[in-house]
């Protein structure tokens, strides 16, 4: 079966259809990464991956992160977390792990547990949403510089339970800050995204209130609803999205029913600005978390 690939949205998302996950060669892959470029987010249906075989297939990308800097992987495994309701429900919007240096590129989820309702995830294009800036704005975000940290907690639920605490304490267990460009320059399209989200803390050289209020506003267009993806779990998919120029969004509207997707995360590179400036880590050392995916010349 040829490589068949359907839009979801104008701005985000497509359905990928015609993958062997038994088998891999380097046309299929470079179409997954092309894809990856294009849509930003792509989706499998009916997939057959158990841990071993996800990891794998986000060994595509590039190096895998291990789980978590702080919080542990599922039994057995090295480099799956499990994104499970009954210890955390990341109800706010995020780009994974922006508080070390490089980020992952890419992330994985795999449907494991859906609920009979909601529980959608919802996935926006940082791109776009840059590109919608008005002019003076798109000038400024150009020049600013955000601190990121874990000590800001996206995975709190609003009634926490004695795991859902013990889960916040695991994750901010050691602390992590990350000093990144707010405009982000994509290392393989040469795009400019949004590089913010929850864990941005602060926008350097502002006030705390200065830097709640610029990084709303520029909130704001991320989230924009055409610049997003509203995706509805079933059984047996699998989620791939470039994590370098996308955030997302898991939507806690299913009650008190499980939800589960294991989430298997690819090494990225260090961000740079559009100045050409990387980023910097400010506080804690991950590199027992990931190494640096260093982009080919």
């Amino acid at each position: 079966m040829p490589l068949s690939i359907r839009k979801l949205t104008s701005r985000i998302g497509a359905v990928v259809e015609g993958v062997d996950f038994t088998a891999s060669d380097r046309a299929t892959i470079a179409a997954l990464r092309d894809a990856l470029n294009e849509h930003k987010a792509i989706v499998f249906e009916d997939v057959d991956l158990d841990d071993a075989g996800q990891q794998r297939v986000a060994g595509w990308f590039g190096e895998l992160t291990t789980a978590h800097p702080n919080v542990p992987a599922v039994d057995g495994t090295r480099n799956v977390l499990a994104v499970d309701s009954e210890t955390s429900k990341a109800n706010a919007w995020h780009t994974d792990v922006t508080f070390v240096v490089n980020p992952p590129q890419v992330s994985t989820l795999r449907s494991i547990v859906t609920t009979p309702y909601g529980g959608e995830t919802l996935i926006a294009n940082s791109a776009a949403a840059y590109r919608d800036l008005p002019e003076p704005l798109r000038v400024l975000a150009d020049s600013l510089r955000a601190v990121h940290s874990n000590r800001y907690d996206y995975a709190r639920p609003s009634a926490a339970t004695a795991r859902h605490e013990e889960y916040d304490r695991v994750f901010a267990a050691t602390p992590y800050e990350a000093e990144h460009p707010v405009v982000r320059v994509h290392p393989l399209t040469g795009e400019r995204g949004l590089f913010i989200g929850g864990f941005a803390q602060r926008i350097v050289g502002f006030s705390a209130g200065e830097s709640a209020d610029l990084l709303r506003v520029l909130q704001s267009y991320v989230t924009r609803p055409e610049n997003t993806l509203r995706w509805s779990w079933s059984p047996r998919q699998l989620l791939i999205f470039d994590n370098r120029i996308t955030q997302h969004y898991a939507v806690d509207n299913y009650d008190d029913h499980p939800r589960r997707l294991n989430r298997v995360t690819v090494a990225g590179d260090v961000p740079a600005g559009v100045d050409g400036r990387p980023s910097e880590q400010l506080v804690g050392e991950a590199s027992h978390y990931t190494s640096v995916w260093r982009v080919a010349a």
